[in-house]
């Protein structure tokens, strides 16, 4: 599979303003990607001799201390399960381990690089236009109610942000997997859950994580309210496209969400 033919498709998006194009581009990323990896999870079953194996990765999810790690750190994993990957976490959330396929992983991180990055933007708008104020929040350990912060409406807005982007990703690869003849046949399911298998093994056999991530801690549990429905709102016009700023280094160092 080639990454350049899932960015070539969707460069198109960042010349539409259309949030159904734009959902559309996505999806049909995360098509392409599903694809390509029932298509390799075959010929790699038929291969004879040594066959390529999983591999492991780490990323840097920014900073220490950054508020925004853990949303950033929540849709990387919601990105990983959806193609196929494996993924530790920092305690601390500044980076993680992902295992995997080498083509599976390359489009992690691409879809990653972009959608973090658009991630970050839309919730820096959306924080900056005041719309927030005035709302209320429920509190999770004393389920009260509180006003809105600038840091609260920020993290409401990545929650919801992350929950649809997930949905998303899922629709469109279980959509690819129902359409594939070959995963419905008891040849395709099983060349699929012996890779599913493999990749198990191989992170049981060389992870040395320890524990669980304790994911987002803070106050704000709520996914109502106007901050939870401009979050779904952005992600749903998420878009997968190259762009000279997801090409920085270390994009994602800003307060972010």
């Amino acid at each position: 599979m080639s990454l350049q033919r899932i960015a070539a498709l969707l460069a198109k998006a960042e010349r539409t303003d259309n949030a159904a194009e734009a959902e559309a581009y996505l999806a049909k990323a995360q098509a392409l990607a599903t694809a390509a990896s029932i298509d390799l999870a075959f010929a790699r079953a038929a291969q004879p001799g040594p066959r390529v194996q999983p591999e492991t990765r780490t990323l840097t999810i920014g900073e220490r201390g950054k508020r925004a790690n853990k949303h950033f750190v929540s849709l990387f994993i919601a990105i990983a399960h959806n193609n196929d990957a494996h993924v530790d976490i920092a305690h601390d959330s500044t980076f993680v381990v992902v295992y995997g396929m080498a083509s599976d992983l390359d489009v992690v991180e691409q879809l990653f690089m972009s959608i973090s990055v658009q991630m970050m933007r839309s919730a820096q708008e959306w924080v900056a236009s005041g719309v927030w104020r005035g709302e209320t929040y429920m509190v999770a350990r004393t389920r009260r109610r509180k006003p809105h912060n600038a840091q609260t409406a920020r993290a409401a807005f990545a929650l919801a942000y992350v929950d649809r982007i997930a949905e998303r990703l899922t629709d469109a690869r279980e959509r690819v997997k129902a359409a594939d003849m070959r995963v419905r046949e008891s040849a395709g399911a099983l060349v699929l859950r012996e890779k599913s298998a493999e990749i198990d093994a191989y992170h049981r056999r060389t992870s040395a994580a320890r524990g669980r991530w304790g994911g987002y801690t803070g106050a704000v549990r709520d996914r109502r309210g106007v901050a939870a429905q401009a979050g779904r709102a952005a992600a749903s016009r998420a878009r997968l496209a190259r762009s000279t700023e997801i090409d920085q280094p270390r994009a994602l160092r800003g307060s972010g969400p």
